[in-house]
């Protein structure tokens, strides 16, 4: 059960660095929605700030969430406690 709790944090991670690296070839990124105009996507062109910002967070959350599946594996980090 520990292996699979592992490898999902490892597979979240993976694709949130998936997204983050898309985003970064293509300079634009999905942030959230704003209700009444559909999703936000900040942008290198019209928000470099916001558009870094963002991108800063998928890459540093996506490398936070493999590392931990990593360290679980590994046995150096408490497990899941899935139910």
């Amino acid at each position: 059960m520990d292996a699979i709790g592992a490898l999902f944090l490892i597979a979240v991670g993976v694709g949130i660095l998936a997204v983050a690296r898309h985003g970064r070839l293509i300079g634009e990124l999905p942030a959230g929605s704003n209700f009444l105009r559909g999703p936000w996507r900040p942008n290198r062109e019209d928000n470099p700030v916001a558009f870094r910002a963002f991108l800063a967070l998928y890459f540093c959350g996506g490398i936070a969430l493999a590392a931990w599946g990593v360290l679980i594996l590994a046995g150096l980090a408490p497990p899941l406690k899935l139910q």
